[in-house]
């Protein structure tokens, strides 16, 4: 099985910002040390427990501390962004850490509404013209514009011995077109998905147009799992990122991802027992055998090439254990 790691760099109550980025970079450290495939680290804007808001920036302090893994941002979020921009910003990281650079692009806020407004103008628009601003992205990055397009005597320097390999991130079909229309990478967020992800990605592999960014289709599939010796341990560890969440949607989870103590002993009402129960049942939870074969099970269910793990536990040290049992398990 092909594993990566994406990293939300989830802050613990307790601990500082710069905490949970040291963390990521050690995350991504030890993901290179098991043998994973890639780092993506995401986007988040002003989001309570999120640390990362600027990817670029962390990625280049993790191809410095680094040597082979793959490392990306999952997702740039374009909307808010011109795509030359973008362009000369990946470019630039895959000039450094060459071979090793992905770009993934999505199309969400990142955070509330007000973020929105202050990170960029008339954002709905923009969604609506993403397609555009991809294409526009991809031909910045394989600097091809046609000879009479009005950016064809511009580069987005500096220009890369590889460029970055571009990707769609998303949890609809929405995301699958973009991709397959533009015969790009897709990775599917089934951990923050209601839809019927399989179909999806079937639509996906189906309508995929062969481009000079890929021939065939690639596609991952981002699932949340946590790991442990023990079943009753994963259990118990996944109180903790469970109960973040249910704080999150009430806008109480400011203070980071509670202790596992915390969780055991919090009483949920009727509709955040309800929520607690949705969420765990799109998790994978288990000991290294369990996990093992949950993940093959959505492997085929998906068809995809390659299995991406988010992993939140209150303890880093827990989370670097659930990232190292299923590596030793299914690498």
């Amino acid at each position: 099985m092909k594993l990566s790691i994406l990293d939300q760099s989830p802050l613990s109550s307790g601990k500082t910002a710069a905490h949970a980025l040291q963390a990521s970079m050690e995350l991504a450290q030890v993901g290179e040390r098991l043998g994973y495939s890639r780092y993506w680290i995401a986007e988040h804007h002003d989001f309570s427990g999120l640390s990362c808001s600027a990817p670029e920036i962390m990625l280049g302090y993790i191809g410095a501390n680094t040597k082979k893994i793959r490392i990306g941002a999952g997702a740039v979020l374009l909307p808010h962004y011109k795509p030359y921009k973008v362009a000369e910003v990946f470019n630039m990281l895959a000039t450094l850490f060459p071979g090793r650079i992905d770009l993934g692009i999505g199309r969400a806020p990142g955070g509330s509404a007000e973020v929105t407004m202050a990170l960029s103008d008339k954002y709905l628009q923009k969604v609506y013209q993403l397609p555009d601003a991809f294409k526009e992205l991809l031909h910045f990055l394989k600097d091809d514009f046609p000879s009479d397009h009005m950016y064809s005597k511009i580069s987005a320097s500096p220009l890369p011995t590889e460029s970055p390999q571009p990707w769609v991130l998303g949890t609809s079909a929405k995301s699958a077109k973009l991709a397959a229309d533009n015969g790009t990478a897709y990775a599917f967020g089934h951990f923050m998905s209601d839809k019927d992800g399989p179909q999806i990605m079937k639509s996906y592999i189906e309508n995929f147009n062969s481009s000079s960014n890929l021939l065939k289709p690639e596609s991952i599939i981002a699932v949340s799992a946590i790991c442990s010796e023990t079943t009753e341990k994963a259990e118990q560890l996944a109180l903790s990122g469970l109960l973040w969440k249910i704080q999150l949607a009430k806008g109480e989870g400011k203070k980071g991802v509670p202790t596992v103590e915390e969780a055991e002993s919090y009483s949920y009402n009727e509709a955040e027992l309800k929520m607690f129960q949705e969420m765990k049942s799109k998790m994978v939870i288990g000991n290294p055998k369990e996990v093992r074969e949950q993940l093959t099970d959505l492997q085929k269910k998906y068809q995809a090439n390659e299995m991406m793990v988010v992993t939140i536990t209150h303890s880093y040290d827990d989370r670097l254990a659930s990232y190292e049992l299923i590596a030793n398990e299914c690498l």
